[in-house]
């Protein structure tokens, strides 16, 4: 499954590293849909997302029954993606 979206960025003080961007509620839909297939606990969602030239590895957080995708520092610098900040990002889930 890929899905592919633009939002903001957002803090949260969840897990490091603290900078997420939250899914669209209409694409929130389809991944709840293979969500007991994918998940590895907890309701987490292992994906690989891509962000501008970066790709990497990371789970999809569940929060107010949407999913954030955290952004890692390494892609935060690469990128140069900071809090409120528009970003284009490709998640893709392997359903198995």
């Amino acid at each position: 499954m890929t899905l592919e979206f633009a939002a903001e960025t957002i803090e949260w003080r969840g897990p490091a590293p603290f900078v997420f961007v939250p899914v669209p509620p209409e694409l929130c839909e389809e991944i709840r849909a293979v969500s007991s297939r994918v998940t590895y606990g907890w309701g987490v969602i292992p994906a690989s997302v891509t962000i501008g030239a970066s790709t990497y590895q990371t789970s999809l957080f569940p929060r107010n029954g949407g999913y954030l995708v955290p952004v890692k520092v390494a892609i935060q610098r690469a990128e140069s993606v900071g809090i409120g900040q528009f970003v284009s990002v490709r998640v893709e889930i392997s359903v198995n």
